[in-house]
């Protein structure tokens, strides 16, 4: 899927349709929005963002966060605000996919970034 470029969508039912790990939904000058699917026993990955803000939105299973030393129980309709500088992580402890969207101050990725999986992101010269 290319970027949109309406205003408004059905973000929820969007997220609950995505298998891909990481997929950019919309970018703007200062914010971005990005859904993301993290597989049975799967994780994010532990990374730390300076200079953007992370606002992560679970739609769909449970997990584990980390932001900075804190951990907690995560599961559909939770909100994680990662203020920028913050190291964080999330893992998926439950059965099936846990999906996501998420939203970064300013953009992180760039416009139209797609993988598959996170082997993918990780692989993927253009995105760190």
């Amino acid at each position: 899927m290319s970027e949109h470029d309406t205003f408004v969508m059905p973000i929820a039912k969007i997220a609950r349709s995505n298998d891909k790990f990481r997929e950019v939904v919309w970018t703007g000058d200062k914010t971005q929005l990005v859904l993301m699917a993290i597989p049975e026993g799967g994780e994010i990955g532990g990374e730390t963002h300076t200079g953007h803000d992370q606002l992560l939105y679970f739609i769909d299973g449970m997990g584990k966060a980390k932001i900075g030393d804190d951990e907690m129980e995560i599961s559909a309709g939770d909100v994680a605000i990662v203020p920028s500088g913050k190291f964080h992580n999330f893992k998926n402890t439950g059965t099936g996919m846990m999906r996501l969207y998420t939203t970064y101050s300013p953009p992180e990725h760039e416009p139209g970034t797609e993988h598959d999986t996170k082997a993918d992101a990780e692989a993927d010269p253009n995105d760190d």
